[in-house]
């Protein structure tokens, strides 16, 4: 009688765990295609609520391009609802910019790190932040599954509703951009 409740369990710690593995790599993607902290976040938590709502159910290995198809969808629904809000609000004449003040406390320096170390770490990550804004949609999605993600050919076609071979011709070309423009770091 304890087995049902016993993999009920394993699947629930099993599911945490996988949530947990893919929450911060989630987040960065997110947050460089939306460009917004808070909007990011919440395109990560959605994604993760709609898979363990809808998929939880299926076997482990699908969850990673379950994840990203959902997120990325996600991420699209965001910005077509940002497009739409920013054309209707240019029309009001109260229209002022966002309150999007940064938070002080957030943005401190971690005392862990030196500071020069710290700028030159900022400074390279706002160069590739850059480079990758500058990447057509689809190439900076192939790229951040990829290589942020490490989802392999299959596992990010699938994630992107996409050819195995358009993932490998945009992944292809989202290297070749990135190196002409922040040259090849080894």
């Amino acid at each position: 009688m304890d087995l049902p409740n016993s993999n009920a369990q394993t699947l629930e710690r099993t599911l945490g765990l996988f949530l947990a593995s893919v929450e911060l790599k989630a987040f960065r993607i997110a947050r460089a295609a939306l460009r917004h902290e808070d909007d990011a976040l919440d395109a990560v938590q959605d994604a993760m609520l709609h898979l363990v709502r809808s998929y939880a159910h299926r076997p482990p290995e699908q969850w990673k391009p379950l994840f990203y198809r959902i997120l990325e969808n996600r991420i699209r629904d965001m910005q077509r609802r940002r497009s739409v809000r920013n054309r209707v609000m240019s029309w009001l004449p109260f229209a002022a910019d966002g309150d999007d003040t940064a938070d002080p406390i957030a943005e401190a320096v971690s005392p862990q790190m030196p500071p020069v170390r710290r700028l030159e770490l900022d400074e390279s990550l706002a160069a590739l932040e850059r480079a990758l804004a500058a990447l057509p949609r689809r190439q900076q999605q192939v790229f951040l599954l990829r290589t942020l993600e490490g989802l392999d050919v299959a596992q990010t076609a699938h994630a992107m509703g996409c050819s195995q071979g358009s993932v490998k011709t945009h992944y292809f070309r989202a290297l070749r951009a990135l190196r002409a423009q922040l040259g090849d770091l080894e």
